[in-house]
């Protein structure tokens, strides 16, 4: 079954792996790719381990050392090793006429395992190398090499001895065990990672840890549990990303001047009415990157401003209502017309001072029927 559970979850992980987007585009049209790379992991913490006793009484220190690989934005492979020390916890020997017998006692364990491991911000969010706090899943297994259990034993010769002279059989520790014993192990957990720069992030990781009835010594006929809560550092070993900045265009060729004869006679003439002029420029889904078809849209804005000086430009960003929330829309919006003003300024250059923009999100629809139209900035400039 366990094996099943396994080759279904890298099925899956398989899945994620194709479907995961690998590339992120900021708010200044910068590329950054995904780029398989290794990682160490190093932490440490707290075990409880599932037992008889006052929680604090079952608390033990606890260390883990993994090193990974990862396959892309979503899914990764870790190799681990989790160590240290494992408590139990026996409650309840009465015999009439005397306080109830308690003990806790301690041992010492190694169990080496292999994680699964899924980035849910980035299968969720999109792939987002800058991001700050990313929550990843793992599931996994492995072999617990468990030794050192003097103290249960100590436990199991003082109850056989009562047992013994008080014909109380029943409180055996039926599973005591001595010398080094392997079990196998599952677990999962969630690992919480805050970016502190490109290889360094910030790990805490909580997991549950599933083993056969015999690792606290008692026979309970259910399994045996410990959780672990670590604090530790996760190293990226190389590149996480390849980085590629904007191409801008070719700037627009310069026009002759159009030089116009003034007759002998000037007569007085009003002022000629110029009429504004609209573009709509339109973006792919979730992103705002000028795309090459767009570009004569804005080159049409900066040459009208150009020829009027004194005129000024509108930009309003959207975003399609059938995609996304109100969160995500109203950043897209803004991102789509903060990219055609720096278009304006960085490749016309048009004065920010003659630039106005704003952002509806998805909250205007200026297409009401052509839902894609609405993945738009609509730039009006007049005199």
């Amino acid at each position: 079954m366990k094996i099943k559970t396994l080759m279904t979850a890298a099925m899956l992980s398989m899945g994620l792996t194709a479907a995961a987007q690998a590339t992120y585009v900021d708010a200044e049209g910068t590329t950054y790719t995904f780029q398989k790379h290794l990682f160490l992991n190093v932490e440490g913490g707290a075990q409880y381990t599932l037992g008889e006793a006052k929680f604090k009484d079952l608390l033990s220190p606890n260390v883990q050392l993994g090193l990974g690989y990862q396959f892309s934005p979503v899914f990764a492979g870790r190799i681990q090793a989790n160590a240290w020390q494992s408590k139990g916890g026996w409650n309840g020997y009465i015999v009439e006429g005397q306080a109830p017998f308690t003990k806790d006692y301690k041992y010492n364990y190694v169990a080496p395992g292999i994680d699964l491991m899924f980035n849910l911000s980035n299968l969720i969010c999109g792939y987002n190398p800058m991001r700050v706090f990313n929550v990843t899943a793992f599931i996994g297994g492995g072999a617990n090499v468990a030794w050192g259990n003097d103290e249960a034993q100590e436990v199991g010769q003082f109850l056989a001895s009562k047992n013994t002279k008080h014909g109380l059989a029943d409180y055996n520790m039926e599973y005591l065990w001595d010398g080094s014993k392997i079990r196998p192990f599952g677990r999962a957990g969630l690992e919480l990672g805050f970016r502190l720069s490109d290889a360094v992030q910030l790990n805490v990781e909580g997991n549950a840890n599933i083993l056969g009835d015999k690792y606290n010594s008692k026979k309970a006929e259910n399994p045996d549990w410990y959780f672990d809560a670590l604090v530790g550092l996760r190293v990226n070993l190389g590149k996480t990303y390849t980085k590629k900045a904007k191409e801008l265009p070719p700037p627009p060729p310069p026009v002759d001047p159009v030089i116009i004869e003034e007759p002998d006679t000037v007569e007085p003439t009003p002022d000629p009415v110029v009429e504004p002029i609209r573009e709509n420029i339109f973006f792919e889904i979730n992103k705002w990157v000028i795309r090459s078809s767009e570009v004569g849209k804005i080159q049409n804005i900066a040459n009208y401003m150009k020829k009027y000086p004194k005129s000024t430009v509108a930009l309003t960003g959207y975003a399609d209502v059938e995609t996304g929330n109100d969160r995500i829309n109203d950043k897209l919006s803004e991102n789509r017309a903060n990219v055609v003003k720096q278009s304006l300024m960085n490749d016309y250059g048009i004065a920010e001072s003659r630039i106005k923009i704003d952002w509806k999100g998805s909250r205007v629809q200026p297409f009401p029927t052509e839902n894609e139209k609405n993945r738009v900035t609509i730039a009006i400039a007049e005199q």
